[in-house]
């Protein structure tokens, strides 16, 4: 009698997790690079994006597993702002701070030199069309700080700019042709601007809001549920991931492997301004900011209901909710999940490491 042939076992699907090309894209790409996925037992396909709405709707129909996202997203993905709603949800903070606004040469050239300087020179030019700002997304820590920013300054940001959306790596072209007085993005963006010569930075994230969070690992909340271990595992590699980002020795490898064309593609002096220091903020003017990003100091990486409450009061004062709504309160507890992050790291046998890159797709 013949031996009849068992059918194989389909060998698992691996995961499709999305990023966007900036330099707090780090954790996910060195977790690529250093074997960590294989490590911790999961199997990973990265996929380049142009923008934050793309990750968004590559979350929200399941064509993306999991992404780096805006913190912002994972409420307005399950609230069904500007989107279908689908539940999602976060076990792991990817950074805090990160960001910068800065304003064109041509305003350093009509003498602006600071937010007020900014408002003055609005209120000069009252009767003419306003100034135009770019922000990444809605549902961003850039809307959020970039609105906060023109607040303080006594600027109104609904009456007396105008604020569009702008994908990150578009900003500084945008900005060199006239097409915006000013954005606010992460790096390093910012610092392409100022050394195309196209515009200065007025603020960082890190002194407009302290220890804000920034991008998160998120996923549908079906996802979390039905991959609980992959998921994990996931989460567990990124973490470790995060660790070796904060280290300030590690820096400058990071900063020529996300030069590569495949990751942020741009040049190497520009990812080294906040990533290694010191930060040229452009028109003369130099700053050590050690603190610019942080992957995994001050507890980072732990998606706390407080930090969820900051993300949620932020859309409400920005204005991002429908008029009227307020977000129920247990609504940061099912999106921001501390449960799961502190799961992570917990029980989870790691198996040998198997080094070498995955397959990685792009769409930029």
């Amino acid at each position: 009698m013949k031996n009849r042939l068992r059918p194989k076992t389909p060998a698992p699907r691996p995961l499709r997790v999305g990023f966007v090309p900036l330099c707090d894209c780090a954790p996910i790409v060195m977790a690529q690079e250093l074997g960590l996925f294989s490590k911790h037992g999961v199997q990973v396909v990265l996929s380049r994006e142009v923008g934050w709405a793309t990750v968004r709707d590559k979350i929200s129909f399941g064509e993306l597993d999991a992404s780096q996202a805006t913190a912002p997203m994972v409420f307005a993905a399950t609230l069904g702002l500007g989107s279908v709603r689908v539940p999602c949800l976060t076990g792991l903070i990817l950074n805090l701070q990160g960001n910068a606004i800065t304003l064109s040469n041509r305003l350093w050239e009509a003498g602006v030199r600071h937010g007020l300087g900014l408002r003055d020179f609005i209120r000069s030019t009252r009767g003419q069309p306003p100034l135009t700002f770019g922000v990444v997304f809605r549902y961003s820590s850039h809307d959020f700080l970039l609105r906060r920013f023109l607040r303080t300054q006594g600027i109104d940001p609904d009456r007396d700019v105008r604020i569009v959306v702008v994908p990150p790596p578009q900003m500084a072209g945008n900005l060199k042709v006239g097409n915006l007085d000013g954005f606010c993005a992460g790096e390093p963006w910012n610092s392409v601007a100022v050394q195309q010569r196209a515009g200065w930075v007025v603020g960082t994230s890190a002194a407009i809001a302290p220890l804000h969070p920034e991008k998160v690992l998120m996923v549908r909340r079906e996802f979390a549920e039905s991959h609980p271990d992959n998921h994990l595992r996931l989460i567990a590699a990124l973490q470790e991931a995060c660790l070796f980002c904060d280290e300030p020795q590690n820096r400058p490898s990071i900063a020529e492997t996300l030069a590569q064309r495949r990751y942020v593609n741009t040049r190497l002096a520009a990812l080294r301004q906040s990533l290694c220091g010191p930060f040229d903020l452009g028109q003369g003017r130099v700053e050590t900011i050690p603190d610019f990003h942080i992957f995994s100091r001050h507890n980072a990486n732990e998606p706390s209901l407080d930090r969820a409450k900051w993300v949620l009061d932020q859309l409400r004062d920005s204005g991002a909710l429908p008029h009227g709504t307020l977000p129920k309160p247990e609504l940061a507890a099912a999106c921001f999940r501390p449960d799961i992050f502190q799961s992570a790291p917990a029980g989870l046998p790691s198996p040998s490491p198997r080094f070498g890159n995955q397959p990685l797709e792009t769409n930029a």
